[in-house]
């Protein structure tokens, strides 16, 4: 397991309330590096404004791997979303889907995540569900020859009314049946949607599902800064063999800096308590 920390990209115009580390690109990955991060999630909108070789460089320079490439930002900022009433959006949700998938394969992000961009059902005239299985499928045939998976983020129900938690997201994905096609959980929203803490990643990961974690307290604060046990999760990822990223997608709060350095400190403190040292950054 390793730590990762969500940031946003240059061409992403507002700021995003869950994207972290203030400053210009460069000033974020070092401050991330510095403060003890393994690993950066992207979150962009279009892909094709950034300079790919100069993000690739940079992380090496600090000594990061490039975690995940996000979607959320494209739903936040454009309101662009794979389910919509306007096909013109559709497409473009679909196209912008393919580019974060080529970034992921030029940056060597092993994931490239599916959280609100999926869009809403109530938003869509036709079987929602099926389309977005037809894209996710497509897109995993896609992603697959590059060594890039898609994780589909179980979502609180006020957020979204589609694959509100982990068995949702498991029984949506019978209907996509692409090997390149898993789910994301968000503590956050575990919090919200299931009447455990450990169990839901305990099924996710025992159907070989769980592709990546976001870390989230209850009140979408830093960890520790809440009631979820934390512990508790990090011994239940470690038996269960999960060797991905436990990415930190939450509130700027008390402000981006702050709350990317807490986060750090107390899961690694977690790590530090609970994991051996060769698991801990595997």
């Amino acid at each position: 397991m390793k730590l990762s920390i969500a940031i946003q990209t240059p061409e992403v115009k507002p700021i995003v309330p869950v994207a972290l580390i203030s400053g210009t690109l460069e000033q974020k990955l070092a401050k991330a590096a510095g403060w003890g991060a393994h690993a950066i999630e992207f979150m962009t909108v279009n892909p094709k404004e950034l300079d790919w070789e100069s993000i690739r460089l940079s992380l090496h320079q600090n000594g990061l791997e490039a975690a995940a490439i996000a979607s959320g930002a494209m739903a936040f900022a454009l309101g662009v979303t794979l389910l919509n009433a306007d096909p013109q959006i559709m497409a473009l949700a679909k196209i912008r889907l393919f580019d974060l998938i080529e970034l992921a394969e030029a940056l060597g992000a092993p994931v490239v995540t599916i959280g609100s961009l999926r869009g809403r059902l109530a938003n869509y005239s036709m079987d929602g569900r099926a389309k977005l299985a037809e894209i996710l499928q497509e897109a995993g045939e896609f992603a697959q020859p590059k060594g890039v998976r898609l994780a589909l983020e179980a979502i609180n129900r006020f957020e979204t009314d589609l694959v509100l938690n982990a068995d949702q997201g498991l029984e949506f994905l019978q209907s996509v049946q692409h090997p390149a096609v898993g789910m994301l959980l968000d503590t956050f929203h575990v919090n919200i949607e299931e009447n455990s803490w450990t169990e839901p990643f305990k099924r996710v990961m025992a159907e070989d599902k769980l592709f990546h974690v976001h870390l989230g307290d209850n009140n979408r604060l830093p960890p520790g800064k809440g009631l979820i046990d934390f512990g508790a999760i990090v011994r239940t990822l470690s038996q269960g063999h999960y060797t991905g990223y436990l990415s930190a997608e939450l509130l700027a709060k008390p402000d981006p800096d702050t709350a990317a350095r807490q986060t750090l400190e107390t899961m690694q403190a977690i790590f530090d308590r609970l994991l051996p040292t060769k698991q801990a950054f595997s």
